[in-house]
């Protein structure tokens, strides 16, 4: 089997494999870039395993004329960059040592020992500078059936790096078959290395799960998380029960996924924190939360928020309480985002100023918001005080 694809054909990447060929090194394309190729999905990252060691790639391709970047020589990762495209190429390797965290590697000569240090069989695959697909552990089956397996014993993938256990279910959710369930084997290791998670730091926890969040139905995988306790370890108190309603709703309406609204939805304690979310996620999230059961309507929320977390907080009331989402409110929610307020402070004074000036500028507004945003700068300085 042959994969297709710009950038596999792209001559400044053919050539960042052919000077490692040309001096008698393999370069294999490797990871994510083959498993996308293979899916006809688009391709972001550009990895490549060799046999050469990290300072010949480096002399190799400086030769060429390529900028390398030592990246994580010490790990045996250099990038090559080829005429503004970077390409991560690594030295074959071995694991030697592992806390569950980080790993102390081996260089090796051989491609097996490469895909055997790897998480998953759909993530060890590669493919030659002419597209040929290289399978050594049957990654290229697992891939068309959409099932996400470790590779070999489960376990031990698992303790070599706990991260292992969000991965999981992150790929399901991205490339596994939601009616196949997960891999039994898989979920039962899982459930009875919940300890390791405790190893792991927020950032990474809180990169994993946004992107699981991020993927088009991640319901099926956040269910397992739970039933296997992985959702309570790392976020107690998340309810996932309405995500498959949410993620039904975006779907009818054409709304793309979103991991902020959908962690909204899970709940749970302070994942602000415990994912080490930005200050500007923090911020939107608690805005989700706190608007979810307030008595605002459509209108208020698209004006005083905008169109986009308006419409986020009729999503999520939508499916926590299982209310229809009509159009007419999403198009009030529109509506509102649009509207211009028509008074100024200055239209108001000096009638009116300090403290009291706010207040009323205040009550007209909210006047002016009930009315559909219908009432004129002359009908709301007419309306009597309140």
């Amino acid at each position: 089997m042959k994969i297709t694809g710009d950038w596999l054909t792209n001559p400044h990447t053919q050539a960042v494999c052919q000077a490692l060929e040309t001096a008698g090194y393999k370069a294999l394309f490797v990871g994510g870039c083959v498993r996308n190729a293979l899916l006809d999905v688009p391709v972001s990252d550009i990895d490549i395993a060799t046999d050469a060691r990290p300072e010949t790639v480096r002399e190799i391709e400086e030769q060429a004329g390529f900028k390398v970047i030592p990246t994580g020589i010490d790990h045996g990762t250099v990038t090559v960059v080829a005429k503004g495209t970077p390409h991560e190429v690594t030295t074959f390797r071995h694991d030697v040592e592992t806390d569950g965290r980080r790993a102390v590697v081996a260089f090796s000569d051989n491609v097996l020992d490469d895909a055997r240090r790897r998480d998953f069989t759909i993530n060890a695959l590669y493919a030659d500078a002419t597209g040929t697909v290289i399978d050594p552990l049957g990654g290229l089956r697992d891939l068309l059936a959409k099932q996400v397996r470790f590779i070999e014993n489960p376990a031990d993938r698992i303790r070599e790096d706990y991260l292992r256990t969000l991965r999981f279910f992150r790929f399901h959710a991205w490339y596994g078959d939601p009616q196949s369930g997960l891999d039994e084997d898989g979920l039962a290791a899982i459930a009875r290395h919940l300890d390791g998670l405790d190893q792991l730091s927020r950032e990474r926890v809180g990169a994993e799960m946004k992107k699981l969040l991020s993927a088009p139905d991640p319901a099926p995988s956040v269910a397992a998380m739970r039933m296997t306790g992985v959702l309570q370890r790392v976020l107690p108190g998340a309810d996932d029960t309405a995500l498959g309603p949410l993620v039904h709703l975006e779907a009818t309406h054409s709304v793309a996924p979103e991991a902020l609204r959908r962690l909204a939805l899970l709940g749970g304690e302070d994942p602000t924190s415990r994912f080490r979310l930005s200050k500007k996620e923090g911020e939107t999230l608690s805005l989700l939360q706190s608007k979810i059961g307030s008595a605002d309507t459509a209108p208020r929320l698209g004006y005083r928020h905008g169109f986009d977390l308006a419409q986020d907080i009729l999503f999520l009331r939508a499916a926590l309480f299982e209310t229809p989402l009509t159009e007419e409110a999403l198009a009030q929610a529109q509506t509102g985002a649009s509207a211009e307020f028509p008074l100024k402070a200055a239209d108001l004074m000096p009638e009116f100023s300090g403290p009291a000036l706010g207040r009323r500028l205040d009550h007209l507004k909210n006047q002016w918001i009930d009315s559909g945003f219908e009432l004129s700068a002359q009908a709301l300085l007419a309306l009597p005080e309140g």
